[in-house]
Formats: C-alpha cells, structure tokens, sequence
C-alpha cells in the first residue's frame, strides 16, 4: 500500500523532529497521512496515521490498540519534541508494551478479584494483575485491531475515526459492544478523543486512555508541576482496590490543589503511598456529572510545555509511572527509568461494579455511553 496523503488547501511544510526536538515552522494547513506500519502476530495489518495541525503540531496513530505513537509539541522557544513514550516497532507493542499511548477498555483500571455481579449474575473475568483484574484483561481493547471508519480533515481539525466490535463474552463481558473511538487534532494544539459505544445486553463499561506523558521528552518527571482540580480521592488497599471512601486531600500527599511537583512528597511516609510505589490513584474531580471540565495541568519547567486534561469523566487516574524499571527501550533508543512518563487518565473510579455509590458504570440496551478525553498543549513562557 503506498502512502496516502490527505490534505486541505495548498502543501504541506513540516520539519520532521526526531529525538528530542528540533526547531520547525508551523504547517501551512492541516492535513493527515495514512501508511503500511506492520502485520501483528496473527496476520492483521496494521495502518499508521499521522496527523498534523496548521500549527505544526504532529500526532501518529496507529489501528492497532488505537495506540497514540508520537506527540510532537512546541516548547517556549517554538522547537519541536516528542512529549510520550513508546516504541518503535509493532513487535514491541505487540510483547512488551505497559499499555503505552492506548486506548483501554472494556473497563479501565482495576476490578477486585475478577468479579462483578449484574443483574443477579456473577461474571469471573481475568485476574492479570495480582488478585484483581485490570485493564480489560488478557486481550483488552489496547490489544486489538481496530477498523478505520475514516480519516480526513474536518472544520475541527484532521479526525481519525476507529471502531472495534468486542462481542459477548469477549474476555467475560457481557453483550455485544459496539466502540467508536474519534481523534480529532483541534486547531488549538489539543488531541481529542471521543468514545461512543452501545450494547445489545447489560454489561458494564469504563474506556480511558493510556499515554505516558514526559513534557521534556527525557529523563524522569519528578520536576513536573501538576494541579489536580480535586478535593478527594479514592484511597486503595495493597493491592490497588479502592476500599470504597472518598477522602479528602487536605493535609496529604495527595493534595494538588496547589501546583505541586510530582517530586515533592512523593517518597514521604505514608501508607497510599507505599501501596502505590508513589501516585497511581484516582481523583474525584470538582464538576458535575458529564460535565466537559479540567481535570489537570502539568507544566514541565525547563521546556515551558503545559498540558491541561479535560473530561466529562467522574475520575482521574493519576500514575507517576512507578513500574518503569530500566528494562524497557523505546523510541530513538532511549530507556525508560524509574518515573520517566506519567499518565492522566480521566476515567470512572476502579471498581465501581462493585461500589454501589461510586457512579455507575453500567450501559444498557438502547443507551449510548459518551466520553470525550482532551490532553491539550500550550507553554508558559
């Protein structure tokens, strides 16, 4: 298959950025190219789309997981750099991925040993982490290849639109699901995206996404500022499972009301926190219930990039990448240490089936779950 380049008005002028960054000028109009990224294990091709706004701002996607690839951003001097970790081949996403740049589904986050009753029936899902299940299982959505609905330039921005059929029973979830998962590249340096899903049957439905952020492009985040628009969050057991409270943060570690650097308190003494080998927690953020709002903004220093999360999603998850360890080698050949990404994950809270008072997670026939995620840039100068 050759290339195939979509574009609005006149030529595109774009300096590609490798590593790092590097000094470019903005594109002249918005447009998105579709290519050839691979064959995954069992035989499906996999596309890659790249996407690029009039500003010169650059995101590449690819259908397999709907895995965000690259996010290419300006710092304060207008060069141009690599702002989330990933991979350079499909066979590394394939084997070795931690849910780099995906999207995630059917439910985000944890479910406490697997289970979850529904209608007066008990569903046993996989237990992949520990005791609990998370993530969606064994092959969740970020496993998956997605079907290109289309991809094109709209008044909005250059859109990419996926769908993903995840039929009943599908790692023991219930009822045919049907997924549309939208992203839009806005004219303001955000990137976008929409879910809509519907179901024939009763089943329960959680659906976030999955990027490791580093706004320097390297090395660990400790000095990134982040306010979390949250005046409570869901304390976890040992083994990440909510215990079903909602917590002030006042007087916590967990307190981001204030700018605070992620560094700050992260190795102070206290019980969440060794739970969670750092943050990976949710926030119960200040909004009403499907309200479009900010979750958070991080600011990295040094390179003057912010980025603000919106969502009409209860809950943030917020992980100071805690498990990275060294073993893994990414893009332009860098390792990822201890704490070199972190995610924001607007999402319900981990384990609502099993909370009756956390909100529900549950999607009935004739129902249409929405969401809509927003991670958009700007700079501080």
């Amino acid at each position: 298959m050759k290339t195939q380049v979509i574009i609005v008005g006149s030529a595109l002028a774009l300096a590609l950025c490798l590593g790092s960054g590097c000094a470019t000028g903005p594109t002249t109009r918005a447009s998105i190219t579709r290519a050839p990224y691979g064959v995954t294990r069992d035989g499906q091709p996999v596309e890659v789309f790249t996407l690029r706004n009039a500003n010169g701002v650059e995101a590449r996607i690819i259908n397999y997981g709907g895995t965000v690839l690259s996010l290419k951003v300006p710092d304060r001097d207008g060069r141009f750099g690599d702002v989330v970790l990933g991979f350079d081949t499909l066979a590394d996403y394939e084997t070795k991925s931690p849910y780099f740049g995906c999207l995630i589904g059917r439910y985000g986050n944890r479910i406490a040993r697997g289970r979850f009753t529904l209608n007066g029936v008990t569903y046993q899902l996989a237990t992949n982490d520990g005791p609990n299940h998370l993530h969606g299982g064994i092959k969740g959505f970020d496993k998956r290849v997605w079907k290109v609905e289309r991809a094109e330039v709209t008044p909005q921005g250059p859109q990419l639109e996926l769908s993903y059929l995840s039929p009943d029973g599908e790692e023991g979830y219930p009822g045919n699901l049907h997924v549309t998962a939208t992203y839009t590249l806005t004219r303001d340096n955000g990137l976008r995206l929409d879910y809509r899903a519907t179901t024939d049957k009763d089943t329960i439905v959680n659906l976030t996404q999955h990027s490791y952020f580093n706004l320097a492009g390297h090395g660990d985040i400790l000095g990134h500022i982040v306010y979390l628009n949250a005046d409570r969050f869901t304390p976890v057991d040992a083994t990440l499972i909510p215990t079903g409270e909602l917590r002030p943060v006042d007087g916590t570690p967990f307190d981001f009301r204030k700018p605070t650097a992620i560094g700050a308190r992260i190795q102070q003494d206290d019980e969440q926190l060794r739970y969670g080998r750092g943050y990976d927690h949710n926030w119960v953020i200040n909004k009403k219930p499907g309200e479009l709002a900010l979750h958070a903004r991080v600011l990295e220093p040094t390179t003057g990039r912010v980025l603000e999360v919106l969502s009409t999603e209860p809950g943030l998850q917020f992980y100071s990448g805690n498990f990275l360890d060294g073993t893994l080698r990414g893009k332009y050949g860098q390792v990822y240490e201890h704490r070199s990404g972190f995610c924001m994950e607007p999402q319900h809270f981990p384990d609502s089936p099993n909370k009756p008072h956390f909100p529900s997670v549950v999607l009935e026939p004739g129902q249409e779950y929405r969401n809509t995620i927003i991670y958009r840039f700007s700079v501080q100068k």
